[in-house]
């Protein structure tokens, strides 16, 4: 009998466990449930505050949802993320406790975020049905039309 090649039931049922174990690996994938332990944040705010690049910041969010461990919802153009059980810190505290890692050390945003939520500037071109591109200065736009 060969224990290796026959499906084991008792390990069976921890195949849950360990996928989320698995997803637990990317230290990306820890960094984004840290900036979520402050709330709802969108894609933006994620890539100001890492420095990654967007795309990469949501192909490591799919993975988490897929997990169950983020939701999102849509308000307007932009998708906002959160914890879907806030018992995954726990997990996660546990394992900065036996690494000696007490808090995470998260700087200020590398860049500015430029979304409605968090933006006056945005808020104000928004407020004012102006519709402006992403590689547009905000503040200088805003500062013209304020002049006219």
């Amino acid at each position: 009998m060969n224990i290796i090649s026959e499906p084991n039931e008792i390990i069976q049922p921890y195949d849950l466990q360990a996928e989320i174990f698995k997803v637990l690996t990317h230290p990306a994938r820890l960094a984004i449930l840290d900036i979520l332990r402050n709330g709802e944040h969108c894609v933006c705010h994620m890539e100001a505050w890492l420095g990654l690049r967007q795309a990469y910041i949501s192909q490591q969010l799919s993975v988490l949802r897929q997990a169950g461990l983020i939701r999102d919802r849509r308000d307007g153009w932009n998708i906002y993320y959160q914890i879907a059980d806030e018992r995954i810190y726990e997990v996660l505290d546990m394992v900065r406790c036996m690494t000696g890692m007490e808090k995470a050390d998260l700087k200020k945003p590398a860049a500015a975020c430029v979304c409605p939520k968090c933006s006056s500037v945005t808020k104000f071109v928004t407020r004012n049905n102006i519709i402006l591109p992403n590689n547009i200065n905000h503040k200088k736009v805003v500062k013209e039309i304020e002049n006219d």
